[in-house]
Formats: structure tokens, sequence, C-alpha cells
């Protein structure tokens, strides 16, 4: 009998760890296969009737194949006006270029940015406003600025009295948490707070964490409710159904991103100005390079990093493709390997580098030559700071 009892019990240790390591599995999975915050009508619609509401959307900011705001309307809610993030309402604007106020054609509603000089809403703008609705795909980057606007709206809505409903989605890159955490002296648009570049969370959970943790101004909390998904786990790479920005057309480019965008503080391009952007990088100069592109002006990419000029590097969407098999970490290769090949020193870098890295660290440590795992090493501490923090308020399943 006691044998038995035994050969039970391993067995059920086996199918245990079997599905621990199952669970943690990445898998790359459909946007079909998830009911967002915005599809969770009978979660908030009783919240907005009778009530005058503003909606922070733009593109991707969909039910189905209808957008938020369409179908809002369609549902008989009275819709006031709408705020954009960077790239504007409708998505269309490239990166960092100034997005003005103006009526949206198709519905006529007001459009007030919350991009350039005019980050945060002010008291007027929310003047005649009930209640907020905010619907952005983000994709779980820190310099990633859906967060940043996010965190601005937060602060006006408790100032001003507003309740504020967070309409949750998925996050592409929530499988993992990695990169130096912000330090203090290096907070911007690309950065409000001590998080890693990665952080593994939500746009919901996020929003629950700077609110939990008196990160807003004077220490104010948001009259803040989350609608959560249904179906979405941490484990999922998801291929979402609309670009989340010009600049991140595929999965891969999303994938890859958090690896990438360190390049945008330096001289080497991400093939912005191409039908791939970040899924590449390149220089004129890089040496043994084994692919080639040429940056152009097009819409998404007005006057890119490099135009006009053949640039010799490397293209990564294999390596994305290849996802099951590569560590759930931000690549260092990447960046040291240009690094490298360049030679240039300091002049490698530019002063936008130690923003987007949220420290001055990373920076010197590549000028003295310090190796990835050095670097690596370096991070840990802080980082398993901030995921006791985060296990507070994380919504769904590791």
């Amino acid at each position: 009998m006691l044998d038995f009892r035994r050969i039970v019990f391993a067995v059920f240790v086996s199918l245990s760890l079997t599905a621990c390591s199952q669970q943690q599995d990445i898998v790359l999975v459909s946007a079909e296969s998830i009911v967002t915050g915005a599809q969770n009508t009978e979660a908030y619609f009783p919240l907005l009737r009778g009530k005058k509401v503003a909606v922070v959307a733009n593109q991707a900011s969909l039910i189905g194949h209808k957008h938020l705001v369409d179908s809002l309307a369609k549902a008989g809610f009275t819709i006031v006006k709408v705020f954009s993030p960077e790239h504007g309402f409708r998505g269309q604007a490239a990166a960092g270029e100034k997005v003005s106020g103006q009526l949206d054609p198709r519905t006529g509603l007001p459009v007030i940015s919350l991009y350039g000089k005019h980050k945060k809403p002010t008291a007027g703008d929310l003047s005649g406003v009930d209640i907020v609705l905010f619907d952005l795909q983000d994709v779980g980057l820190r310099f990633y600025t859906y967060s940043s606007t996010l965190t601005y709206l937060m602060e006006a809505c408790a100032e001003n009295g507003i309740p504020l409903i967070v309409l949750d989605r998925p996050n592409p890159n929530g499988f993992y948490v990695d990169g130096p955490v912000l330090e203090k002296g290096f907070e911007s648009f690309v950065g409000l707070h001590p998080v890693p570049v990665v952080y593994g969370m939500t746009i919901g959970e996020y929003a629950k964490m700077v609110n939990g943790e008196g990160w807003l101004k004077n220490g104010v909390r948001a009259e803040l409710t989350v609608i959560p998904m249904k179906g979405y786990r941490r484990n999922m790479i998801v291929k979402l159904p609309v670009r989340p920005s010009p600049n991140l057309p595929t999965w891969q480019s999303v994938y890859l991103y958090p690896s990438l965008c360190f390049f945008e503080g330096t001289v080497v391009s991400v093939g912005r100005g191409t039908d791939f952007p970040f899924e590449v990088y390149g220089h004129p100069d890089y040496k043994r390079g084994s692919f080639t592109f040429v940056p152009r002006s097009m819409p998404a990419a007005k006057h890119p990093k490099l135009e006009g000029d053949t640039c010799y590097g490397v293209k990564l969407t294999a390596f994305a493709d290849n996802f099951s098999k590569n560590p759930p970490q931000i690549n260092l290769d990447f960046l040291l390997d240009a690094y490298n090949n360049l030679n240039m020193g300091e002049l490698f870098f530019n002063a936008y580098f130690d923003k987007l890295a949220g420290t001055d660290k990373l920076r010197k440590q590549i000028l003295s030559g310090t190796s990835k795992k050095k670097i690596r090493a370096s991070w840990k501490e802080q980082l398993e700071e901030f995921k006791e923090i985060r296990e507070r308020y994380l919504i769904y399943l590791e």
C-alpha cells in the first residue's frame, strides 16, 4: 500500500510539473480568441447610462470590426468629445509628429490631442464630461507613450472628480519582465515611473499600479474602474488585428520592439521608412551586414533617420518567428553587435538613449565594455523589487 501511495504521489508531482511547464510555454494566438474589455460591454455599459462621455481612443479601439465610438453612439450613449494619443485618433501621424485638435470628419466630434505640449487634459477640456472611457492598445513597454498618456489622464480625472474607466486589452509582450528600472532624474514622456523597460502588465493592471502606489502628482487617486478581458493569459503573444501605431505593423515588429527601440537613441536605423520597421537594424558603415535597406520618407515615417542612404545590417523577422526557442528577455546582442561593429564610441549614442533606458548606466556599461552577463546582472535587484510591487495589481494568470 505504501509503495502504491508513493507511485500515485510521484505521478501527481510529475503531472503538476508538466502542467506548470505547459502553462509557461509562450504561445502565439489570434486576437479573436480574447474578449477585450471593450467587447465586455455588459460590464461597463450600465456605468455610461445617462452620462456625458469622453473617450480616449485611436484606430485600434475596436469592438470587433467597429470603432468603439461608433458602437457607443449606435447604443445610444452621449459622446461629447474624443481625446487622442500620439499618432492621433485615426492613427495616421508619424512618431513624434505634432497632432493638433480638430473635428473628426466621420462623427463631427471634437478631438483633443494629448500629445506635444498638451499632454494632460485641462479642467476646460473636461468641462461638461461626466465620465471618461480609456481604450488604447498598449504593447507593454515603458517608453511606449500610451501609459504616460494614461497617467496624465488619471491625474486630470482625479483632480476634477471625474470617474475613469479603462477598457483592458492584451499585452503582446506581457510574458516577461526585463530591462533597467527607470531611475529618479530620468523621468520623461517615454518613462514616468520606476518600472523596467518591459513590465509584463496589461494597461489595466498598469493603471491599478499607478493609482495604488500613489504615483500620480501630489498623491491624488483616480476613481478608477478596470474592465477586464476574458480568455487572456500572460503567456500569450497576441497577433493584434490593427497595428497599435504606424511603425509596428506586424506581430514580429511588436515582439522585437523591446530589444530594438534602444537604437532610437543611437545612429542606427531600425527600418523606419521601409515596409519592415522594427524588424531590422542597420547603418551605412555597418560591416558584414547580411541585409540591405534604404529608408524613404513615407506617411508613417516622415524624413526617417538615414533617409536615402543604403544601410547594411541584419533582418530579424526569422528570429521573431523562432520565439518559442528564444529566452523571454530583452536581447542585448543586437545593440552590442551594432556598437562594436561601428566602432564609434560615444558618437554611437545620442541624448535620447538615456531617456529610453531610464538611466545613464546602460550607456556607460556599453562604453566601458561591460559584458552582457554583467549588464543583465546589474538589473536583477531592482527587477525583483519591482516584481513584488507588480504582483499586487495583477488581474490575469502568470
